[in-house]
């Protein structure tokens, strides 16, 4: 079920040019299969694109799962999907950017449904608010993390370089779909069944495992929804309010 959050809340410094946006905040509470994550934010999507409904971000943890872009190679997770749920995993193709990454519980998902060019001047530009967005968080927890050239995500360099956060995105019809996942306190072996992003020797790390301690998904998701509105200059209301579709 949905959690619905509703605040009205101060996003951060703003510049009184920049007029301030009201979007959808819609939290899962459990952990969620992939596939009904995809139905609820295709939804949104189309209503959306439709002018039926408001710019709304999904905020939610998963279920085990495999999710693999078309720049997959059969190298990068072993050409075999049984092999991979055997542990426990859902396997699914998605349609996002680049290869093949895990999602699972103690992962903090955002999935922005939005229309690009309301927020920001391309998809390059988006996609280094996400990076800012969460560059921001792991310094509000005290940790470093990094942008790396032509390695996309966040990374941390101590006590040795690992991927933190995973960002992934599409465009259709001028409207936003998939976004960001941050490592927060969760199993980390299934990783080593794939190659990270089609990356070598890519190591992946979580805010907790850095931190030594347990880190309170909810601390984080109150931290995403803070900076997020503060980012993307707006304010939030419940996706069951009186809210207008925007065209």
């Amino acid at each position: 079920m949905f959690t619905n959050a509703v605040s009205m809340m101060q996003a951060g410094d703003r510049s009184p040019s920049i007029p301030v946006k009201r979007m959808a905040l819609r939290q899962l509470a459990d952990p969620v299969a992939y596939t009904e994550a995809w139905t609820i934010q295709t939804r949104a999507h189309a209503d959306r694109v439709a002018g039926r409904g408001p710019d709304t971000l999904l905020l939610l943890e998963h279920r085990p799962v495999y999710t693999m872009g078309p720049r997959t190679r059969p190298t990068d997770w072993g050409g075999n999907a049984d092999r991979l749920r055997t542990t426990g995993a859902d396997v699914v193709q998605v349609n996002r950017g680049g290869s093949v990454t895990y999602h699972g519980p103690g992962q903090v998902v955002l999935y922005p449904v939005l229309r690009l060019t309301d927020y920001a001047r391309g998809v390059r530009h988006y996609v280094e608010q996400l990076e800012s967005l969460v560059l921001a968080l792991l310094n509000r927890f005290g940790i470093h993390g990094e942008r790396r050239d032509g390695r996309p995500g966040i990374w941390v360099s101590a006590p040795q370089d690992a991927k933190i956060a995973a960002i992934g995105i599409r465009v259709e019809r001028g409207v936003t779909l998939h976004g960001v996942a941050i490592n927060v306190q969760m199993d980390l072996a299934p990783f080593a069944q794939i190659t990270p992003c089609g990356l070598t020797e890519c190591r992946v790390t979580s805010m907790s495992a850095l931190l030594g301690r347990p880190v309170p998904i909810g601390a984080v998701r109150e931290a995403v929804v803070d900076l997020f509105a503060s980012h993307f200059h707006i304010e939030w209301a419940s996706p069951d309010s009186d809210l207008p579709p925007t065209s």
